[in-house]
């Protein structure tokens, strides 16, 4: 026996083996952020979860994990991703640092052996580059090639989310250029998975999905209110060649996150239409 075994255990729990494709539930944002519209109290956090039952994955905080735990347990329930850092980068809310603006400055809140030991099937975490200071780029180099190695260890799935320290200044940050490098370092580094943002349109994030050899979820970014929009960014996602999709404010916000996860669903899975799900009885 061996860790490998494991990893592949618990991937196969978050990406469907039939499909090869995943729908997640990204639920972590409070972390980083404060309370998130549609998950701003142990009720709404609750009702959300509870229609939450038909994601492949849900990402939670390490603090979340003691109140909804049961929505892991059973045969048929998501897999469980653990957000395992935090990051001051684009907080919206009292954000202190240099000139005022934070430099994508992480730090991770758990162990990865007490990880393991909560059964978590898969961890994500963020890969900040293109920071003004080089020491920050280099420590988060290490920091994320660290994280592989221990998940490769412990058999624990890794998901790794690059993201631009120079999103809000330079709009070159977000191109299919910048994104393809990203991406793949995050590959090179070790990611089973990489969460990538949209670069606006099929041809670039076709680019991305096509030079990271590693399996490209989409970030889903703002939404929640119009499941019709939702369901065409999976659908072009989907086209570009990505392995599904993992959204959050898109579903925690919606009137009804169920319904999203089943639109999702038929979109990554089953290769429907957006179309398709319109003309579909009952929608």
């Amino acid at each position: 026996m061996d860790a490998r075994t494991g990893k592949k255990i618990r991937l196969g729990r978050l990406v469907r083996p039939d499909t090869g494709h995943a729908v997640v539930v990204a639920a972590s944002h409070g972390v980083m952020s404060g309370p998130p519209a549609g998950l701003r109290t142990r009720v709404e956090i609750e009702r959300v979860f509870a229609r939450l039952r038909a994601a492949d994955g849900v990402m939670v905080s390490p603090g979340m994990l003691r109140n909804v735990e049961d929505t892991f347990v059973g045969r048929d329930r998501p897999a469980l991703v653990l957000h395992l850092d935090w990051k001051n980068h684009a907080r919206r809310i009292y954000t202190p640092g240099k000139d005022g603006r934070a430099e994508g400055v992480l730090a991770q809140l758990s162990d990865l052996d007490a990880v393991a030991a909560a059964g978590v099937d898969a961890v994500m975490t963020y890969l900040y580059l293109g920071q003004r200071d080089t020491a920050l780029e280099r420590a988060e180099i290490e920091r994320n090639a660290r994280i592989a190695r221990d998940c490769e260890r412990l058999g624990i799935g890794l998901i790794i989310e690059p993201r631009s320290a120079l999103e809000g200044d330079d709009p070159q940050a977000l191109s299919a250029d910048v994104m393809s490098m990203y991406c793949r370092i995050s590959a090179d580094l070790g990611a089973d998975l990489v969460k990538a943002l949209w670069p606006g349109d099929v041809e670039s994030f076709a680019q991305v999905t096509e030079s990271c050899y590693a399996p490209v979820l989409l970030a889903g970014g703002k939404g929640g209110e119009d499941l019709d929009a939702t369901v065409r960014l999976a659908h072009d996602a989907m086209r570009a060649g990505a392995r599904g999709v993992m959204f959050g404010r898109r579903v925690f916000r919606a009137p009804d996150p169920a319904a999203v996860l089943t639109a999702l669903g038929a979109v990554v899975h089953e290769g429907r239409t957006p179309a398709e799900l319109v003309a579909s009885p009952g929608r």
